[in-house]
């Protein structure tokens, strides 16, 4: 398969679609790295099995991207590559929801009913409060 990406990058007839790419994917490696140390840092003194990196990760990006497509609402403020950098680069580094996925799965198949719930709904909940309050930040600077 991978052959036929390249030779799908190599005919581009737009360059602008292979920058678009090249910064996705560098926003994607900054945002999986920070991901990785969020969760490195948070849980490294942890004894519980609760995911609290991931659940971090998961609220910080939801944040970061409120504010990213507020500020980019706002008209002239930020060019679509930036937005494509940070909003799907980065922050689909960044936050986690496979893992989200996973790391409920694993609790559910270990019965560990609270912690699934707490963490479902704490992602879900939090995460679109987050959202909000980026969005929100961004109307009251602007």
């Amino acid at each position: 398969m991978s052959i036929f990406f390249v030779r799908y990058l190599v005919n581009l007839k737009s360059k602008k679609m292979l920058r678009t790419i090249l910064l996705v994917g560098t926003g994607g490696f900054i945002g999986s790295v920070m991901r990785y140390l969020i969760q490195v840092f948070v849980e490294k003194d942890l004894s519980s099995t609760f995911p609290y990196g991931t659940l971090i990760a998961n609220i910080t990006g939801s944040f970061i991207i409120g504010i990213v497509f507020a500020v980019a609402e706002k008209g002239d403020l930020m060019s679509s590559e930036w937005r494509m950098f940070l909003a799907v680069g980065i922050c689909g580094g960044f936050t986690t929801f496979s893992s989200f996925s996973y790391n409920n799965f694993t609790m559910l198949k270990e019965n560990a009913f609270g912690p699934f719930f707490m963490n479902v709904f704490g992602s879900l909940f939090l995460g679109i409060l987050a959202v909000y309050l980026g969005v929100l930040l961004v109307r009251l600077i602007f």
